[in-house]
């Protein structure tokens, strides 16, 4: 049986893009994208800026091919803008389940896939930079450098993450009033993360196409996938995750995500419901 938080994250979608659907011809202000990092595993290229803090959190449904589900909440994280090309970094997290985390950002230890439960709470810290701006094929771009500490852990290791995230805006609109140029992002992120046997590297690529579709919605189209190196089994995890995200007000933004792993060893789907606060 579906968990119940699965029908509650079907009605946030649906009354999202009812809210979109009818809100687009009476829509006249301009709605600028806050760029949450949690809209999808790939993050945004842009810092926040100076002065501005973005708030963002959600709640993680992971329904693993073996043993318990994980659940992650609330994936809070603040980025704080010191200048326009910089930010500093700071979240928490609690996480349930039987093998880590491998659908959003936030890095966590990796037991064995018929292994015990995972129990892990942790804090984020780090900071965003951007790198260029886009002119012709020069991307614009960032990096970001961060590390999670658990708190309360099987786990106890502290990951180092680092991400370079590369993206490209379009010449291409959707043929609808207020939308804004497509754009296609790419991201590899390293992590150096702990298993119950030994340190391992884990590589997670990915690319994002965003199509905005209104001036307050979005809709975007993504693969990403988390490759490990020094583990006794292979444990690639690739995945393909629909998502969409609408601007309630010009600071306050819900979004959900879904995704479907595409080898047996992946989780065969997995849900994301959250929010961005900008103030």
């Amino acid at each position: 049986m579906a968990p119940p938080t699965r029908a509650a994250l079907g009605m946030l979608l649906y009354a999202a893009l009812a809210a979109a659907l009818a809100g687009n011809a009476a829509a006249q202000d301009d709605f600028p994208d806050l760029h949450t990092d949690r809209d999808a595993f790939t993050p945004a290229t842009a810092c926040v800026e100076k002065g501005e803090v973005l708030a963002e959190g959600s709640y993680v449904y992971i329904d693993n091919v073996t043993g318990l589900p994980t659940n992650n909440y609330p994936e809070w994280i603040w980025r704080i803008g010191t200048a326009d090309w910089f930010e500093w970094r700071l979240g928490v997290n609690y996480s349930v389940g039987t093998q880590g985390n491998i659908v959003t950002s936030v890095e966590v230890g990796e037991t064995p896939i018929n292994g015990g439960t995972l129990y892990e709470s942790n804090i984020l810290y780090g900071f965003k930079a951007a790198v260029s701006e886009q002119h012709g094929p020069l991307p614009e771009s960032c990096f970001l450098m961060e590390a999670v500490t658990p708190t309360k852990s099987e786990l106890l290791g502290t990951v180092p993450v680092a991400t370079y995230v590369a993206g490209w805006e379009l010449p291409v609109r959707l043929p609808t009033r207020g939308a804004r140029p497509c754009r296609i992002d790419s991201a590899i992120r390293y992590s150096y993360a702990e298993s119950r046997l030994h340190w391992f590297s884990r590589w997670a690529p990915s690319v994002v196409l965003r199509l905005p579709v209104t001036e307050r919605w979005e809709v975007h189209a993504e693969y990403f996938g988390t490759f490990p190196q020094g583990l006794p089994i292979t444990v690639n995890r690739p995945f393909f995750s629909p998502g969409t995200h609408y601007m309630l007000t010009k600071n306050l933004e819900i979004g959900l995500r879904v995704g479907w792993g595409l080898t047996d060893i992946a989780a065969p789907f997995f849900s994301d419901a959250g929010i961005g606060w900008r103030w």
